[in-house]
């Protein structure tokens, strides 16, 4: 599987088996509204997080139920051509926007600050990052990774979620509670 190679030890981790769609659904249902709480009490933080997994992994999948799961009531689309999708988002009294990349058609790692995209990392909300290793190491620092592998059936998830920074590991916390 392609992955971001993880600097430090993970603080803490949730290991899922998702047997169909609907348990992974509800599994970013979770995570969104983790993320929902953790905004609310910090406003104005930000979180990076990666989405990594082979090609047809459930990525895009996974992302759109997230994003959906925090309020967004239109399309999620797939960002591959694009780079990146925004998609401002009402939490309570906050605006945040939850930007979602896919580098997968990246040629160079340096790809996504030329596009301007660098200043989403600063802004209120979530960057979530398809395909990270594309950047080479080029990316701020994640909070959150999410390795996502596919099963034998097509709707089967082996699902790991990593917090890295102490951020992280209050949105995880929040989950296993």
């Amino acid at each position: 599987m392609a992955q971001t190679q993880v600097i430090q030890t993970p603080l803490t981790a949730i290991d899922l088996y998702c047997r169909q769609e609907a348990d992974t659904a509800s599994l970013a249902k979770q995570l969104a509204a983790s993320f929902e709480r953790f905004l609310t009490k910090q406003p104005s933080s930000h979180l990076n997080i990666s989405l990594e997994g082979d090609l047809g992994a459930g990525k895009t999948t996974f992302a759109r139920y997230l994003i959906q799961a925090m309020g967004h009531e239109g399309k999620v689309k797939s960002p591959t051509y694009t780079l990146c999708e925004p998609y401002p988002l009402q939490l309570k009294d906050q605006a945040i926007t939850v930007h979602h990349f896919d580098l997968y058609r990246m040629r160079d790692p340096l790809e996504w600050q030329e596009a301007g995209f660098a200043e989403h990392f600063d802004v209120p909300g979530i960057c979530l990052i398809e395909w990270p290793e594309k950047a080479e190491g080029t990316l701020p620092g994640f909070d959150i990774q999410i390795q996502l592998s596919a099963g034998a059936d097509e709707n089967e998830r082996a699902i790991k979620i990593n917090a890295i920074t102490e951020s992280g590991k209050m949105v995880l916390q929040e989950i296993q509670q």
